[in-house]
């Protein structure tokens, strides 16, 4: 009976309804999901406690297209924050601690057009995070990065470009600290 009733809590409370997941994925509660029929996940995949999962489908009105594909076996950490207009894409096996925030919107700053909250937002282009990517706590991704496979950020990072597989980066905004050589099978400082 007791395995009985966790299958149940699983389907259930952790599948949220319209939601398309995969085999064995889990989005724990608390969380927020808004337009859950514009996300996708793949199987194994577990988002922890106190997410807030957003597609944009319009904004001040305007129709919006975003969307959220997440891959297989993915780790989302507890209170991240995944936001899109566009697309946002993580890479199966990626790996996303706590805290985490990744957004494709960008607030309109013209002072002519009145006040920021009353501007819509705009997009500078979909984020795609690679497969087998970590980004360590606290980790900010803006609008039109993308991040090739097996990147590690550095805690408290702010990404604000696109960065190729095998890179090490950290800081405000992020820089390229290391790459990883297939050669010598180690992480070497550029240059």
């Amino acid at each position: 009976m007791w395995r009985q009733l966790k299958r149940f809590i699983k389907l259930f409370v952790y599948r949220p309804r319209r939601v398309k997941m995969g085999d064995g994925s889990l989005i724990l509660l608390p969380r927020i999901i808004n337009n859950p029929s514009a996300i996708e996940i793949g199987a194994r995949t577990v988002i922890y406690q106190h997410a807030l999962l957003t597609a944009l489908s319009s904004d001040k009105g305007i129709p919006c297209a975003g969307r959220i594909v997440i891959g297989d076996d993915v780790h989302v950490g507890r209170y991240a924050q995944l936001l899109a207009m566009s697309t946002l894409r993580l890479g199966s096996g990626t790996v996303l601690s706590e805290y985490v925030y990744i957004n494709d919107t960008v607030h309109g700053f013209d002072p002519a057009a009145g006040r920021i909250m009353e501007q819509p937002m705009t997009c500078r282009g979909p984020i795609t995070i690679g497969e087998n990517c970590f980004l360590g706590v606290g980790v900010t991704i803006l609008s039109g990065v993308s991040l090739g496979e097996w990147t590690i950020v550095g805690a408290r990072s702010v990404v604000t470009h696109s960065f190729p597989a095998f890179s090490m980066i950290a800081g405000n905004p992020a820089r390229l600290i290391r790459s990883y050589s297939e050669v010598s099978r180690e992480w070497l400082s550029p240059g």
